[in-house]
C-alpha cells in the first residue's frame, strides 16, 4: 500500500505542476490474470493519476464496472470467446445485455463492446462461424434498449489475420477468411464501428532481429521505409502495421472504415529465446508511443485521423500462461509502482 501511495504522490506531484495532461486517442488494457492485483477502487485512482480516461477489460466483471461508475474514465468491455455460440441467438444477447451492460450505463461509460478475441487466429476454428450472428444479435439488442448510439460492437484481431503486411500497401488478408471478413466489414460500415488490431511490433522484431532494425520497432530515429508502391515514408513499424490492414480492407471493398490498435505493448522481461524483451526497451517503446499520442498522430495513410491506442498492460500478470514476457508487458507492478522509469517528467513537457 506505501509503495502504491508513493507512486501516485510522484504522479500527482508531476500533474500539480501542470506536466500531465489527458490524451483523448490513448487508453490502456487492464488484465486481471492476477492473483495479487489491486482491486479496482485503487485501479481508479491509479488511471487517473496517470492521466488516463480510457481502458479495456476482458470480461465484463460487475466488480469492476460498479467501480468505475462516475469515474469518467470510458471502458470498453468483452464478449468472452465460449460466450459466442450462446450470443448468436438473439433472445440470449438481449438478456445478456440487460443483465451485463445496462445496469451498469451510464453511470459507468460503457463506450464499446469486443466480441470475441483473436477469433480469427485462434485454435477453434467453429468459434470464427459464431462470430457475426453475435455481433448482429448484441447490436440489436443495443438498439432495442436504446444503446447503439452509446457504444459500438466490434471485434479485435491479431496481426495474423494478413497474409501480407509489407509493404503497406500489399496488405491483404488470409485467403481462408475471404467469406468471413467481408461479412465483418460490411457489419463494421454499416454500424460505423472501428476495426480492432492487436499489433506487436516486438514479435515482429523478436522473430527476426539481423533484419529488422530496432530503432524502426521502437519508434527511434532510423532512415525508415518507403513504400514503393505509394511512396510513402513509414518511420515505424506500428504505423506500417496499421496501414496494411486499411489497404487489406479496402481491397475488399470498405476503404472508409477506422482502424483502431487494441493492444500494442513491450515486455520488460523475457526468456532468453526473447530478444529484446527488456526493462530499457520497454521504456523507450511505450514512452515513444505516448509521445505520438500526444501529439495526435495518425499514420502515413491517415495522417489527419489520430490514432486511437490502447497500450497493454497496465499491470503484470503473475498467472499468465506461456513464456516469461507474457506475464511482464505491464507498465506497474501489482502494489502500483512503475515497472521501469517511463521518463514521464522529460516525457510530458516536451
Amino acid at each position: 500500500m506505501f509503495a502504491m501511495l508513493k507512486t501516485l504522490a510522484f504522479v500527482l506531484t508531476l500533474s500539480g505542476l501542470g506536466v500531465l495532461k489527458e490524451v483523448e486517442s490513448f487508453g490502456i488494457n487492464y488484465g486481471q490474470v492476477g492473483n495479487n492485483l489491486p482491486p479496482p477502487e485503487r485501479v481508479i485512482d491509479l488511471l487517473h493519476s496517470l492521466r488516463l480516461t480510457k481502458t479495456r477489460i476482458y470480461d465484463t466483471n460487475p466488480q469492476i464496472l460498479a467501480a468505475f461508475a462516475n469515474s469518467s474514465i470510458e471502458i470498453v468491455v468483452m464478449v468472452e470467446n465460449e460466450m459466442l455460440s450462446t450470443l448468436t441467438d438473439p433472445n440470449q444477447a438481449l438478456q445478456w445485455v440487460m443483465t451485463r451492460i445496462k445496469p451498469y450505463f451510464p453511470a459507468t461509460k460503457i463506450t464499446g463492446i469486443a466480441v470475441g478475441n483473436e477469433l480469427f487466429t485462434g485454435a477453434d476454428a467453429t468459434l470464427i462461424s459464431y462470430l457475426v450472428p453475435a455481433m448482429v444479435s448484441i447490436h440489436a439488442a443495443l438498439v432495442r434498449l436504446g444503446l447503439d448510439r452509446f457504444m459500438h460492437v466490434s471485434s479485435p484481431s491479431s496481426l495474423a489475420v494478413l497474409q501480407e503486411s509489407y509493404p503497406p500497401s500489399a496488405g491483404s488478408f488470409r485467403p481462408e477468411l475471404n467469406r468471413i471478413m467481408p461479412q465483418l466489414l460490411q457489419f463494421l460500415a454499416a454500424t460505423r464501428a472501428p476495426f480492432w488490431i492487436n499489433a506487436y511490433p516486438y514479435f515482429a522484431y523478436k522473430g527476426d532481429p539481423n533484419r529488422i532494425p530496432l530503432d524502426y520497432v521502437l519508434f527511434n530515429p532510423n532512415p525508415g521505409v518507403v513504400d514503393p508502391y505509394t511512396k510513402l515514408h513509414y518511420d515505424n513499424m506500428l504505423y506500417a502495421q496499421v496501414d496494411a490492414v486499411i489497404f487489406a480492407m479496402a481491397k475488399m471493398g470498405y476503404g472508409g472504415i477506422e482502424v483502431r490498435v487494441s493492444e500494442t505493448g513491450w515486455p520488460s522481461v523475457g526468456d532468453p529465446n526473447e530478444i529484446g524483451a527488456t526493462a530499457q526497451n520497454a521504456a523507450v517503446y511505450n514512452g515513444n508511443l505516448l509521445r505520438r499520442q500526444w501529439r495526435s498522430e495518425g499514420t502515413p495513410l491517415r495522417p489527419k485521423t489520430r490514432l486511437e491506442v490502447y497500450m497493454f498492460a497496465l499491470f503484470n500478470e503473475d498467472m499468465k500462461p506461456g513464456p516469461t514476457s507474457e506475464r511482464n508487458f505491464g507498465l506497474l507492478k501489482p502494489d502500483g509502482t512503475m515497472v521501469y522509469n517511463l521518463g514521464l517528467s522529460e516525457l510530458l513537457t516536451h
